[in-house]
């Protein structure tokens, strides 16, 4: 929604039309409201106030409305519609959009709802929600419209009349042969100018773009955003046409997969987020602190071992004590750096510019960076450390160390990423507390090595 202000303008107008019984003039407010504003809005009303504004809309955008609500008000309005009023509304409904919120519902609720659809709709229904969640098939529609490419464009066409108005898109329509199997693609455009007698397999491209129906959503994704598709076939292991996804749910499997990552990246979950939009304070705390606790476990046992080496260096630390003061300074270096690296290694392996099998170029690119990086801030901590302390070899020590430090950061930051998505495990989890931890462990090492081997020898 455009922003808070509006939307509490919105609010207050609406109610306010409920509350004087406005009927007329609510419905033709809402009708200038889009479905997703009046989502939201559906949200804050008081129970006895949703109703009343549900029944107030039109059948096309009430089921507009009920895709964009959530599974619990979306339970909580159906609940409030007779049978007749429900069976409408479902049948009007997206049908990728129904099974995600059919997902959240209880076995005995999702059962009840499938039961007042037609046989063909449930059957789909079905389908759709044995498929994983995260996959093509979980995120897929079959309400799509293919053709046969044995067919003129003139029985195309009035097929298309009689079918299209169900359909999720028409501006690309699929082409099968008589046994189901993807043979092609045609744009609604080269249809209406083609001649009537010309066959569709005649003009059709035969190049067409696809996923399988297991595909992870985020390798669709990327490949949606690749071609600049507005919809993609899904497809089975036999290569017979299953249904299709739209850019719409592409955009909503990048912002989840971009916040997945984000979430990650910080040592916590999705969950701990929710949580905190649903207001609920002990469960939240519970959910924040099954969340946080393990990052924070590697980090408490990282310090740990950061201070078992340090231990090993007492005497180097009894000798000079001034060498501690820059500890602060070059682990924390280290620890951007490394972040830094880590962060666009995953983005790259994301996204498909780093392929885990071919990394070298990306590793001795983020050791070039960090070493260049490394000796511009090595010759400025060292000439600091120089004037501060009046000690020439501190300073080298120091400007060494931290050379050395940012040179291990950057490369550790891009292996461990790597690494992880090689062996199938999601690389986000190489996150910024894991990092960090790992190159506190080495940034002390590091330095104190240098100091005992330069100064003590």
């Amino acid at each position: 929604m455009e922003d808070k202000e509006i939307f509490m303008e919105k609010l207050v107008e609406i109610e306010a039309l409920i509350d004087s019984e406005k009927i007329v003039e609510l419905n033709e407010y809402l009708t200038e409201v889009h479905p997703l504003d009046i989502a939201e809005i559906l949200t804050e009303l008081p129970e006895g106030k949703k109703q009343k504004l549900f029944q107030v809309l039109p059948w096309e955008l009430a089921a507009k409305v009920l895709d964009e609500l959530d599974s619990d008000t979306f339970s909580e309005i159906l609940s409030s519609l007779s049978q007749g009023q429900k069976k409408r509304l479902l049948d009007l409904m997206s049908q990728d959009d129904m099974v995600d919120l059919l997902g959240e519902l209880s076995e005995e609720k999702r059962h009840e709802i499938i039961n007042l659809l037609d046989i063909d709709d449930a059957e789909d229904i079905k389908e759709l929600l044995i498929y994983e969640e995260d996959t093509a098939g979980g995120i897929m529609t079959t309400d799509f419209v293919s053709l046969r490419k044995d067919i003129s464009i003139y029985n195309a066409i009035e097929y298309l009349r009689e079918n299209a108005p169900d359909a999720e898109t028409i501006y690309y329509v699929y082409v099968v042969d008589k046994n189901g199997k993807l043979a092609g693609v045609i744009s609604l455009r080269e249809l209406i100018v083609s001649k009537p007698t010309t066959l569709v397999e005649d003009i059709m491209n035969e190049n067409v773009i696809s996923v399988n129906i297991n595909d992870d959503q985020e390798e669709v994704a990327k490949v949606v955003t690749k071609y600049d598709l507005l919809a993609i076939p899904v497809t089975d292991t036999n290569g017979r046409l299953r249904g299709i996804i739209t850019f719409d749910d592409i955009m909503d499997v990048i912002e989840e997969e971009a916040t997945e990552d984000i979430y990650k990246f910080a040592g916590t979950m999705e969950t701990e987020a929710e949580l905190y939009e649903e207001d609920k304070f002990f469960p939240r705390v519970l959910s924040s602190v099954k969340a946080r606790l393990p990052w924070l476990i590697v980090t408490l046992f990282g310090g740990v071992m950061s201070a078992t080496i340090l231990s090993r260096y007492e005497t180097t630390l009894n000798s000079y004590a001034a060498v501690a003061f820059f500890m602060p300074l070059l682990t924390g270096m280290g620890g951007n750096v490394g972040t830094q690296s880590s962060t666009l290694t995953v983005r790259g392996l994301a996204m498909g510019h780093v392929e885990a099998g071919k990394s070298m170029k990306t590793i001795f690119q983020e050791m070039s960076i960090g070493a260049c990086v490394g000796i511009i801030c090595s010759i400025v901590v060292c000439i600091v450390a120089f004037f501060w302390m009046g000690n020439i070899k501190l300073g080298m020590v120091v400007g060494i160390s931290m050379a050395v430090n940012m040179i291990t950061a950057a490369t550790i930051g891009t292996i461990v990423p790597i690494v992880f998505k090689k062996f199938g495990v999601d690389p986000a989890v190489a996150s910024a507390p894991f990092i960090s931890t790992a190159l506190d462990i080495t940034g002390i090492t590091i330095y104190f090595t240098l100091t005992t081997i330069l100064l003590l020898s």
